[in-house]
């Protein structure tokens, strides 16, 4: 990797760190969650970077994949078991970066602990070569030691210019299905859950977070307006994902656009990913980049190593 390509991860992975802790800090009983998204979202852009995905905020037994819409009457209450997941990025070198906040109490402090020490487990692993299958069991074996299951169908990924999951995915379980090795130079985010429940997420109802899909496939379009929009979302977003409240002013009559597009198949509408038994789940996740004897991690706090 050179200079400078490292240098864009380290300044997005610093810019997502502090954008992160901030609107982490000011989650509190009667915040919306507009409030939070906008303050973490405008944190970035203000930094001169881009938004990698859109914010999610997911409560209690929903892992992830929720982000409010532009007229969200969402807030936060005590005791909600909140996970705050960001992204940015510089010129595409991404940094994705989530902790847990518990509202005002203290309940679930080991639900906590055990997602950020299986994090910390698996940064310590993490070198050129080592086999990602030893580090889920280390993840499964420290989640379990705080008494709670890690999600089986939630996994870490690889990280490429532009491309938010680029093929290489970091289990939470010993699992001989996953025999990929990291290479010097990579870029990986590790992401454990924890959960009261069952270790399982189904899929919810609809996130409000969108993806265009495969680009080959738009030019057999014959609709016009359907180019016209297509070629508007590739512009401001990339290959990335993106909110349905961002599009408001890009493109006409945004949600019934974007409906229109999903149903036509050229834009694939994540679900929310749901605790099947409707567990408390909690997250914590770095990105890191892997060196010649271990990772650099790029989204570290100013409170951690």
């Amino acid at each position: 990797m050179n200079e400078d390509v490292f240098d864009k991860y380290m300044k997005a992975g610093r810019i997502a760190a502090t954008a992160r802790d901030t609107g982490a800090d000011h989650i509190k009983t009667g915040v919306s969650f507009s409030e939070i998204v906008n303050e973490i979202e405008s944190i970035i852009k203000d930094n001169e970077a881009g938004i990698a995905f859109p914010t999610n905020i997911s409560i209690n037994h929903i892992a992830a994949h929720f982000t409010p819409q532009t007229k969200d009457t969402h807030v936060f209450h005590k005791g909600d078991i909140v996970k705050v997941d960001v992204g940015a990025h510089v010129d595409g070198y991404i940094a994705d970066t989530a902790v847990t906040i518990e509202v005002e109490t203290n309940e679930f402090d080991s639900l906590r602990q055990a997602s950020a020490d299986a994090l910390d487990e698996a940064i310590q692993l993490m070198k050129p070569g080592v086999n990602l299958s030893q580090i889920g069991k280390k993840v499964e074996e420290t989640i379990k030691g705080h008494g709670f299951k890690p999600i089986e169908n939630l996994t870490g990924h690889s990280l490429n210019r532009y491309n938010l999951h680029s093929g290489m995915s970091v289990p939470s379980i010993a699992s001989t299905s996953f025999q990929r090795r990291p290479r010097k130079d990579d870029a990986i985010a590790v992401e454990p859950f924890a959960t009261t429940g069952s270790g399982r997420v189904i899929s919810g109802s609809g996130s409000h977070i969108y993806l265009l899909k495969n680009k080959m496939n738009f030019r057999r379009l014959r609709d016009r307006r359907s180019r016209l929009v297509i070629k508007k979302l590739q512009h401001h977003f990339h290959s990335l994902p993106f909110a349905s409240r961002w599009c408001e002013g890009i493109i006409p009559n945004a949600d019934r656009s974007l409906l229109m597009l999903e149903q036509k198949g050229m834009v694939h509408h994540f679900p929310q990913l749901v605790e099947q038994n409707k567990g408390m789940v909690s997250q914590k996740e770095h990105t890191m980049i892997v060196t010649e004897d271990g990772c650099q991690v790029t989204t570290y706090g100013k409170h951690e190593q």
